[in-house]
C-alpha cells in the first residue's frame, strides 16, 4: 500500500457525534481528543511522515461561551500531554495559526511543546489553533510587505517558493491528502493555498470513530487515484 507522505484531517463531527448519544458537544471533544493520540500512534505505524489537523478555526470563537471555555480547558490539558506523546513517538509538534489570541498560558504551553519536540524526525505532527487560511495568507503578505519596503527583498523576485515562505507552513511539504471526517463536502478555510494539489476523501465517520481501519479504508482509497494524470486509476 502506496501510504500518503503528507495527511491533512478536518476532525469534524464531534459535537453531533455527542448530541446523537444525548451527550454534551464537550463529550465529543473530549473523545475526539482522545481519538487524535491514537490517531497519531496509527499514522506512525503506517509510515506517514507528515500529519496536520484542523483543530479549532478563527470561525470557532463565534461558538457559544461555554464550549469556547471548554474547548480551552482541553486545550491546555492535551498540549501538556503532548509532550508525552511526542517523546513517545519522536514525534515533532508544530502548532499553526495565530497563537496570539490565546490566553499567556496556552501560548506558553505551545512554546514549551515545540521547543521540547523540535528536535524529533520520525513524525511531524501540525495542529493548526486559531487557524484559517485567509488569515494566514493575510498575515504572510504583511510580513512580506514590510521585507519588501525596507529592502529585503525584491517584488520582482517573489514567486510561488517565495509565498511559501511566508506562510505558517514553511518547511512543510504540501499534503498529499485530506480526509474529512463526518460528511461535510468543503474545505472550511484550511490549507487553501497547500491543497492546490491535494487528493480529497470525505466520510460520514464522524471524528471520534474514525480509526484505524477506517484510515486504511481512506488509504486504500487514496491508492486507486492516479497523481500523475488526476482522477481514477484506469483498470
Amino acid at each position: 500500500m502506496n501510504v500518503p507522505n503528507h495527511i491533512a484531517i478536518i476532525l469534524d463531527g464531534n459535537g453531533r457525534w455527542a448530541k446523537a448519544k444525548g451527550m454534551p458537544r464537550s463529550y465529543g471533544h473530549v473523545k475526539g481528543c482522545a481519538n487524535l493520540e491514537t490517531i497519531c500512534d496509527d499514522m506512525k505505524e503506517l509510515g506517514v511522515k507528515y500529519l496536520t489537523v484542523y483543530a479549532f478555526s478563527t470561525e470557532n470563537w463565534k461558538r457559544s461561551r461555554e464550549e469556547v471555555e471548554g474547548l480551552m480547558k482541553l486545550f491546555r490539558n492535551y498540549l501538556k500531554k503532548c509532550i508525552k506523546i511526542s517523546e513517545k513517538n519522536k514525534m515533532r509538534v508544530k502548532i499553526i495559526g495565530d497563537v496570539t489570541a490565546f490566553d499567556d498560558d496556552i501560548q506558553q504551553k505551545i512554546a514549551e511543546l515545540e521547543e521540547f519536540s523540535k528536535d524529533y524526525t520520525e513524525l511531524h505532527f501540525q495542529i493548526a489553533l486559531n487557524y484559517g487560511s485567509r488569515d494566514e495568507i493575510v498575515r504572510g503578505m504583511r510580513r512580506m510587505a514590510r521585507d519588501a519596503s525596507e529592502g529585503r527583498i525584491s517584488p520582482e523576485d517573489i514567486d510561488e517558493n517565495t509565498i511559501g515562505n511566508y506562510l505558517d507552513t514553511v518547511g512543510i511539504p504540501d499534503p498529499d491528502f485530506l480526509i474529512r471526517t463526518s460528511g461535510e463536502q468543503r474545505l472550511s478555510n484550511f490549507l487553501l493555498w497547500q491543497m492546490a494539489y491535494t487528493e480529497f476523501y470525505f466520510t460520514d465517520v464522524a471524528w471520534p470513530d474514525f480509526h484505524k481501519a477506517e484510515l486504511i479504508k481512506a488509504i486504500e482509497k487514496y491508492n486507486e487515484r492516479d497523481r500523475r494524470y488526476g482522477g481514477v486509476k484506469e483498470e
